[in-house]
């Protein structure tokens, strides 16, 4: 794992971390990529499994996303017309990085609840800490 007290972040639009998380920074773009790892949906089924968001904001999200080439947008030529969007291959391993943030929230959510159990005082140490020479 890199030190990170050496690492110095001067433009993160050339630093690999500042380039992957802005693809996905913002409130909705996380939760649209989640509902899309299932399989390709359309704009409505999308909007209503993603609760909260307007539909000007998930159009703006979905098309920053294509944009990026996590998300493909799908023009069906039919009567009425159908838009259908999925996640690109480039967005299906962006969104393993996703379930091992949800791992690592699950995980987190556990160990807070814990320590609330505990009124708060933390959870007991099971071994003594190790002081490091």
């Amino acid at each position: 794992m890199a030190d990170s007290r050496l690492v110095t972040v001067t433009d993160p639009h050339t630093c690999g971390m500042g380039v992957a998380v802005g693809v996905f920074e913002g409130k909705w773009k996380a939760f649209i990529m989640w509902v899309l790892a299932d399989g390709p949906r359309r704009f409505g089924e999308t909007r209503r499994l993603v609760t909260g968001i307007s539909e000007k904001v998930l159009t703006q999200q979905l098309r920053e996303l294509e944009a990026d080439g996590i998300v493909r947008r799908e023009d069906h030529d039919e009567v009425p017309p159908r838009v259908e969007y999925s996640l690109t291959a480039h967005g299906q391993r962006l969104y393993g990085l996703l379930e091992l943030l949800d791992a690592w929230g699950q995980d987190h959510l556990a160990v807070r609840s814990a320590s609330e159990s505990d009124e708060g005082l933390g959870a007991p140490l099971t071994e003594s800490p190790r002081i490091a020479s």
